[in-house]
């Protein structure tokens, strides 16, 4: 048997910043690795999330327990490989990972295993996909079938928006082969939040509600993003409804991966809408991994330790593992952005101010888009660059924290971008 005393984190963003952090504090890890890391984790390995044999030999080399935060080296079969030579690793298969890697194939699933999502048509041919959309009376949402960064969604409320997204994907072929196939559905109006499992392949355990930011702009406009912020918990979302989910939406998904041979292990993320009317959940989207931001606010929440549960998944175990504690207090994450994300931005802006961010155990600085220069400065080097990241009592006192330590940041000559209305709009409902 494989025996492991240090974790390899594999990916360069916020989220494994704060997976790093949280697993760091189990005492019984020696050295944590992340491959390829940024300008706020230490330990790193250059060598990219993409280069999975590289990676089986330095986990094998160094004992290394690996956790895999983004979706790319999960579609390309990170974990298979991982599994033939016996080596520990976190996360689905690739076949497992069609439940994100494939809106195609996840809508298809979801249909077939009765759980609840919106009425969908998918097609290849964009004349097609117009001539329905006229057909249609209702606004529709049209997303790329494949891997596109979290961008490939767009919410119309007109024909002529949904026909322009449509010869976008299709026909200008955005997302090249990610949008080949284009999955078109009726939009449905409600409450938008995030629901994530660590899953064992048989059981799965729910942790707490979180709520993200997906457009660029305030008031939830202009494009989609990896996400501008995220906030836990979600006030308005009862228990009753969470448990609803676990019932109408893991429990059939996990059952059914079981029944097409892909048992899923690994963080199983559901974004769903809680419809406005009739308050029933449903599924606008899976993804096989952590969310970002997400993991930055429920990670500052959660009181148990983080690798004994991921652990306790290589012996599928987590059914017997006592519940998940969480602290009873609000967790708000801000990105802070590079002027211009999602569309082009610049890199190598030097970052001031970090040192007066004040960081503790009620708010964490997690790095993303960063790394070191020659001159052991940090810069900016992607679109999301930080997660401020904090804990209050109450809502506000989260809010004011997290605005007032971005404040604080600048990138370069004012290079930075974030929104300001991050959590807020739940204190006036």
């Amino acid at each position: 048997m494989f025996e492991y005393k240090n974790v390899l984190i594999v990916g360069s963003g916020g989220r494994e910043h704060a997976l790093g952090w949280k697993i760091s504090k189990n005492k019984n890890i020696k050295k944590i690795f992340y491959a390829n890391g940024n300008g706020g984790t230490y330990n790193n390995v250059q060598i990219p999330p993409n280069e999975i044999e590289k990676l089986l030999n330095f986990a094998k080399e160094n004992k290394c327990f690996t956790i895999v935060g983004p979706e790319i080296p999960l579609s390309l079969g990170i974990v298979d490989l991982f599994n033939l030579y016996d080596v520990p690793i976190f996360g689905p298969t690739k076949n497992a990972s069609m439940l994100e890697t494939s809106k195609k194939y996840s809508k298809n699933f979801m249909k077939q295993n009765l759980i609840p999502t919106a009425e969908f048509q998918t097609f290849s041919d964009s004349s097609k996909a117009v001539d329905y959309i006229h057909k249609i009376d209702h606004d529709a949402v049209i997303k790329a079938d494949g891997l596109a960064s979290g961008k490939g969604v767009y919410v119309t409320t007109s024909k002529q928006e949904a026909v322009t997204a449509i010869d976008l994907l299709l026909n200008a072929k955005k997302f090249g082969t990610s949008s080949q196939n284009i999955i078109i559905e009726k939009r449905i109006i409600g409450e938008e939040v995030s629901i994530i499992a660590i899953c064992d392949g048989k059981s799965f355990l729910i942790l707490e509600p979180c709520r993200d930011h997906k457009r660029i702009f305030n008031d939830d406009k202009g494009p989609n993003t990896g996400g501008m912020g995220s906030y836990s918990p979600v006030p308005g979302i009862k228990e009753e409804e969470i448990h609803q989910i676990s019932k109408k939406v893991f429990e059939p998904t996990i059952r059914g991966m079981i029944d097409n041979g892909n048992p899923f292990k690994g963080f199983l993320y559901a974004g769903l809408i809680i419809e406005k009317e009739t308050r029933k959940p449903y599924v606008l989207e899976f993804n096989v991994r952590m969310g970002d931001p997400e993991c930055q606010s429920l990670m500052m929440r959660m009181e148990s330790d983080l690798f004994e549960y991921i652990k306790s998944t290589e012996q599928q175990s987590i059914d017997s593992i006592k519940p998940i504690e969480w602290k009873k207090r609000h967790s708000v994450c801000v990105i802070m952005a590079s002027k211009g994300y999602p569309d082009n931005y610049e890199k190598g802006h030097i970052v001031k101010g970090i040192d007066s961010v004040d960081r503790g155990e009620d708010l964490m600085l997690f790095h993303s888009g960063t790394k070191k220069n020659s001159m052991n400065e940090i810069v900016t080097d992607g679109g999301r660059v930080f997660g401020v990241t904090s804990l209050g009592n109450t809502l506000k006192e989260a809010i004011t924290k997290s605005y007032k330590n971005v404040e604080k940041i600048k990138l370069g000559d004012n290079q930075q971008y974030y929104r300001t209305d991050i959590a807020q709009k739940v204190l006036f409902t």
